[in-house]
């Protein structure tokens, strides 16, 4: 289990685990910005930070087989 861990780590790292490294980055930046405007928008309602943190966490976490279900592995 190590050696798959270390070896998809290797890969990510030369830029070689996804066939379209671009498209991979894209979808991260959506759910990144996403759960930084939820963020900011639950604390501007007057919501305290931390139940903001858990429930944007909560939902941002649930998109993420959404947005990264079309990966290509190379």
């Amino acid at each position: 289990m190590w050696d798959m861990f270390s070896n998809s780590m290797q890969l990510f790292f030369k830029g070689k685990l996804f066939r379209e490294p671009l498209q991979v980055f894209r979808q991260w930046l959506i759910g990144f910005g996403a759960s930084l405007l939820a963020i900011v928008l639950f604390v501007k309602v007057g919501l305290p930070l931390w139940i903001a943190v858990l429930v944007v966490s909560i939902v941002v976490g649930a998109l993420q087989p959404l947005l990264f279900k079309n990966l290509k592995y190379a």
